[in-house]
C-alpha cells in the first residue's frame, strides 16, 4: 500500500526529518509501516505493507517454524526492509510475537533475519503484546469513566487488557490465536459441529482457568488484529454500509453470534467470496469469530469497537516514546480539541467557525421539543459546524463538497465511522443543493441517519446563513415554537441585515426538514 497522508487523528505539521519503520512479525501475517515523524510527536503514515506468511503453520504438530515458513518470512521481511530504506527510514524496530516465540528454532530465526534480511528482531512475550494493543486502543478510543476490556486477537495468541478509564486493571495472554485453534481442533470443511463443540469447550475452559469472572461487565470490547478487522468488514458489508474504514466502527454481540452462523454453515471456497473476508484468511476465520463470541459472553459485553491499527501502532508510539519525540503530546486527547486541530491544519476560519458553532447548539437547544435528538446528536452538530468549511483548503469552487471528502477520511478521534460519515454529510449540505437520494454519499446512509442529516443539517446551513458577514454580530438566539411556525429571535450588535438575509436565503432544509414555516426576528437591543 503506498502513501496514505495523515494517520489516525489527522493532524499536521512539519517534518522532524525522521522517519520510522516499525515490524510485527506474527503468527499469520507480518505488517511494516513506515511513518514520518512530525515536530511534536505526531507521524505521517507513509508506507504499509502487509505479507500473510503464515509463520505458525504446522507449529503446533511440529514445535518449529517450517522450511516453507521460514522462505515466506525471509522473502518477506527482505522486501520490508528496502522499501524501508527506500523511504529514507532513519529507526527501524521489529518484534516478534508467538510464533518465534513458541518455536524451538526461533533464536535461529532471528539470528538468521538479522544476517539475511538486515532485520534486527525483538521477540517480545504475550504481556508486552497486550501493553502494545492497549497503547494503540488507548490512543482512539476515549474511554474516561467506563470499564471495557482491549483484546488483540493473532495467529497464535490473544491478549487482554481489562481497564476502568485510564488504569488497567489485569494483563493476560493465552495461547488462543485463530491459525493455532484452527489447527488444533477444526479438521473438516465445512467445519464439523463435533469439532466447532470441542474448539468452544477449549476457549471456555481457558478462559475460566486463567481470568476471575468479572464481578461485573464491561462496557464494551476494543478488538485489534486482523480477526476483528475481518468481523467489522463482514458485519458492514451485511448491514449495507460502506464507510472508508472499519476502524472505530461498532459491532453488536448478536451480530457476532449471526455471523458466526453463517460462517460456520459455507465450505472454504464459499468463505473466500464472502464480502469483507479477505480470501487468505477464510481458513481460520471460523476460530477466529468464535474467540470473538465466547470472549464477548465472558466479559457480558454487548458492544463491540474496532481498532484497526492495533500492535504496530502501538510500536510507533512505544518508539515515538523511547526517542524522547513526544515530550509535546497531551496525555489525553478529547475529540473536541482533535476536531479543532484538524480544522486548523485546514487553514479553516476559526472565528467563524465558532460563531456558527455556537449560534448551531443555540438553534439546537432551543429547539429541543422540535426534534428530541440527543446529547451525542448536538456533538456531532458541534463537530460539523467547526469542521463545515475545511474544503477551502483544496478550493473555493464546491468547498462544501470537498469538505464532505476530508472529514470522511479524517478518522478524527472520538467519532465512529458511521458518526464520521454523518458529520462529512452535514459538511457537505451548509450550502448548495439539499439533500437528495440521488446523491451517492446521503443513499448510503439509513434511513435513520438520513433524517437526522436533515435535521441537524437544516440546523447548521441556517447558523452559517446567519454569519454572513462573518462578524460575529449575532450573538444570541432564542426559539418560540407554535403551531406550524418556529419563530427565531435574533439579537446582537450592529446592523444585522445581511445576517436576517442570509438567514433568510438557507432556512430552506431546516423548514423541509422539521416540517415548519421559519421566521426570523430581529430582537432591538
Amino acid at each position: 500500500m503506498r502513501p496514505q497522508g495523515v494517520r489516525g487523528d489527522a493532524a499536521k505539521g512539519k517534518s522532524s526529518g525522521q522517519r520510522l519503520a516499525a515490524l510485527d512479525i506474527g503468527t499469520n501475517s507480518i505488517r511494516c509501516i513506515v511513518v514520518e515523524i512530525l515536530e511534536g510527536g505526531d507521524y505521517r503514515v507513509l508506507d504499509d505493507e502487509k505479507a500473510t506468511v503464515r509463520l505458525g503453520e504446522g507449529l503446533a504438530a511440529s514445535g518449529s517454524i517450517s522450511t516453507a515458513a521460514w522462505e515466506r518470512a525471509a522473502q518477506a521481511l527482505k522486501r520490508m526492509k528496502q522499501i524501508a530504506d527506500g523511504l529514507g527510514a532513519t529507526h527501524f524496530v521489529a518484534v516478534a510475537t508467538s510464533a518465534v516465540r513458541k518455536a524451538a528454532n526461533g533464536k535461529a530465526f532471528v539470528a538468521a533475519m538479522a544476517k539475511d534480511a538486515g532485520v534486527e528482531i525483538e521477540v517480545i512475550d504475550g504481556e508486552q503484546e497486550a501493553e502494545l494493543a492497549a497503547l494503540s486502543a488507548r490512543h482512539h478510543f476515549d474511554m474516561a469513566g467506563s470499564r471495557y476490556a482491549m483484546i488483540d486477537i493473532g495467529g497464535g495468541s490473544v491478549e487482554m487488557v481489562t481497564a476502568t478509564g485510564e488504569h488497567i486493571e489485569e494483563i493476560h495472554s493465552l495461547e488462543l490465536g485463530a491459525v493455532l485453534l484452527t489447527e488444533r481442533f477444526i479438521h473438516g470443511d465445512p467445519a464439523p459441529e463435533k469439532d466447532l463443540a470441542r474448539l468452544r469447550k477449549h476457549i471456555r475452559q481457558s478462559l475460566k482457568e486463567t481470568l476471575a469472572t468479572p464481578d461485573f461487565p464491561v462496557q464494551c470490547l476494543i478488538g485489534s488484529g486482523g480477526t476483528l478487522n475481518s468481523v467489522g468488514a463482514m458485519v458492514m458489508a451485511l448491514r449495507r454500509e460502506a464507510y472508508g474504514s472499519v476502524h472505530g466502527y461498532e459491532v453488536l454481540r448478536s451480530e457476532v453470534v449471526h455471523l458466526l452462523a453463517m460462517l460456520e454453515r459455507k465450505d472454504a471456497r464459499q468463505r473466500r467470496e464472502i464480502t469483507g473476508l479477505s480470501p487468505e484468511r477464510a481458513d481460520i476465520i471460523i476460530a477466529g469469530v468464535t474467540l470473538v463470541d465466547e470472549l464477548m459472553r465472558f466479559f457480558g459485553a454487548n458492544l463491540l469497537r474496532i481498532n484497526e491499527r492495533g500492535i504496530r501502532e502501538g510500536l510507533i508510539l512505544k518508539s515515538l516514546d523511547d526517542l524522547g519525540l513526544m515530550e509535546k503530546r497531551e496525555a489525553r486527547r478529547d475529540w473536541r480539541t482533535v476536531v479543532q486541530e484538524f480544522a486548523r491544519s485546514c487553514h479553516s476560519d476559526e472565528g467563524h467557525a465558532e460563531t456558527v458553532r455556537d449560534l448551531s447548539l443555540q438553534i439546537f437547544d432551543g429547539t429541543a421539543a422540535l426534534h428530541g435528538l440527543d446529547e451525542r446528536a448536538r456533538q456531532l452538530l458541534e463537530a460539523a459546524a467547526l469542521l463545515h468549511d475545511v474544503g477551502y483548503f483544496i478550493d473555493y469552487a464546491k468547498h462544501h463538497k470537498h469538505s464532505y471528502h476530508l472529514i470522511r477520511h479524517a478518522g478524527l478521534f472520538g467519532f465512529t465511522p458511521r458518526e464520521q460519515e454523518v458529520v462529512a454529510n452535514l459538511a457537505r449540505y451548509h450550502r448548495k443543493s439539499l439533500p437528495k437520494k440521488k446523491h451517492e454519499n446521503f443513499a448510503l446512509l439509513s434511513a435513520e441517519d438520513q433524517q437526522l442529516v436533515r435535521q441537524l443539517g437544516g440546523i447548521l446551513r441556517l447558523a452559517d446563513g446567519l454569519d454572513r458577514c462573518r462578524s460575529g454580530n449575532l450573538q444570541r438566539i432564542t426559539a418560540e415554537l407554535t403551531g406550524k411556525t418556529c419563530t427565531l429571535r435574533l439579537a446582537g450588535k450592529g446592523d444585522l441585515g445581511v445576517e436576517l438575509y442570509g438567514g433568510q436565503s438557507k432556512g430552506d432544509l431546516f423548514e423541509e426538514a422539521f416540517e415548519r414555516k421559519l421566521v426570523l426576528a430581529l430582537v432591538k437591543n
